[in-house]
């Protein structure tokens, strides 16, 4: 028992001085820059808007005005050589511009014809206060300056993480068009 606790000590003394008996060995400690290649992400797709159309409709009438018949005095040309008519102050209405609008036809009687006929004869309103356009417009401002500072918050760090000092691309907003 006393050799197994004299083995013991002594390799738990060999153990513990580790390396020491050897001798120590001057470690030198030199600093220089790794280059890590960072994963750059591929940037989102850019944005594709479509603009809504608005109607802002009225109960003012609208002017059917006369077709032009009466001549000038003197009489007046156009650059082509077409005579100039203007139009008389009172005449039937099967002689004006838009004989099928009745009289005392409004803007939101036009409107109306002209949803029925795009909709299939069907109806349908969303409205909003002047009130709440006012702040719908003022959060899509806000929504776009939010976007736009996360683009550029992405782009400064892309350009920071780029390799040999290369600049990175943005990513735009294209806005499109719907022409019906």
């Amino acid at each position: 028992m006393t050799q197994k606790n004299f083995l013991i000590l002594t390799c738990l003394t060999l153990l513990i001085s580790g390396c020491s008996i050897l001798g120590t060995k001057k470690v030198e400690v030199v600093s220089k820059p790794i280059e890590i290649d960072i994963m750059q992400p591929a940037l989102p797709r850019p944005l594709e808007l479509t603009a809504p159309k608005w109607f802002v409709v009225s109960e003012a009438k609208i002017v059917n005005p006369c077709k032009k018949s009466l001549s000038f005095e003197p009489k007046r040309y156009d650059e082509n050589g077409v005579e100039q008519l203007k139009r008389p102050k009172t005449c039937e209405l099967d002689e004006r511009e838009n004989p099928d609008w009745p009289e005392g036809y409004t803007y939101f009687d036009q409107f109306l014809d002209e949803m029925k006929r795009v909709n299939n004869g069907e109806i349908l309103f969303v409205a909003t206060t002047i009130g709440d356009y006012k702040v719908m417009a003022e959060d899509m401002q806000e929504l776009k300056r939010y976007i736009n500072q996360l683009g550029e918050v992405v782009i400064y760090y892309r350009n920071v993480t780029m390799p040999n000092g290369e600049k990175g691309l943005g990513v735009g907003v294209k806005k499109n068009d719907k022409t019906d």
